[in-house]
């Protein structure tokens, strides 16, 4: 019993620790979705606090139809840059990807 717990307590404390290796890495939702999302809705951009970024809002699919899901203001990480979640258009349909941070390389938030 001592044993299992202290595999599961290493195997969270390494998941901490590696989380932050993964701060580039983009995920998409493997299912394609054959309609286009419609245009985005404009959002005014509103003053964002010292030490936060503006993330856009988009078009997220809730599996019967796409959803505005509203833009909000989310905590900066010195160095990198948000990247904002996006349809692609592949072959079998639209594909989302989720935002994340990417390491910025010219200086910019």
């Amino acid at each position: 019993m001592n044993l299992k717990k202290c595999l599961i307590a290493a195997t969270v404390a390494s998941a901490a620790l590696a989380a932050p290796a993964f701060a580039g890495v983009s995920v998409s939702v493997g299912i394609g979705v054959p309609v286009a999302p419609p245009a985005a809705i404009y959002e005014p951009v509103p003053v964002v606090p010292p030490g936060y970024v503006w993330a856009p809002g988009y078009w997220g699919w809730n599996g019967y139809r796409y959803v505005w899901i509203r833009g909000h203001t989310i905590v900066a990480r010195p160095g990198y840059a948000w990247r904002p979640e996006r349809w692609e258009h592949r072959g079998d349909g639209h594909h989302f990807v989720q935002g994340y941070w990417e390491r910025d390389r010219h200086g910019h938030r």
